[in-house]
């Protein structure tokens, strides 16, 4: 069975289900923050794990289209998702800062991202 080609539609949906799954991170640092077993703890852990049941099928639909390597290194780029949610969600705390090393260190996973799908994309370009 030949797989048809990856384009840009298709990796947009893969980023969207790295969205999605960072999102979990922020679900677990609100229930975090507060008192263990408390109504809120419970309903961000119960948020956590709906998050990521909805990943989780997603994510199968994701890993029939790509192969697994470029899914696995796609999904490397939660952390910069996770960062942004940081960002916007989380800046007034100054222990959350974004540092330059975060940012160099997303950067790197990112360009590898980059580097991943570019050589699937130009060993499919060979096979035709």
């Amino acid at each position: 069975m030949k797989k048809k080609k990856i384009g840009i539609i298709d990796i947009l949906q893969l980023q969207g289900a790295v969205i999605v799954y960072s999102l979990s991170t922020v679900a677990a640092k609100l229930a975090s923050e507060h008192e263990f077993l408390s109504f809120w703890y419970l309903f961000f852990f119960a948020m956590d794990f709906f998050i990521l049941a909805v990943y989780a099928l997603i994510w199968q639909q994701m890993i029939k289209k790509f192969q697994i390597s470029i899914a696995c290194a796609n999904k490397a780029v939660t952390l910069l998702w996770s960062m942004l949610w940081n960002f916007i969600l989380f800046s007034s705390d100054p222990t959350q800062r974004i540092t330059p090393w975060k940012v160099v260190g997303v950067l790197l996973v990112v360009v590898g991202v980059i580097v991943m799908n570019s050589e699937v994309a130009s060993k499919e370009g060979e096979k035709e």
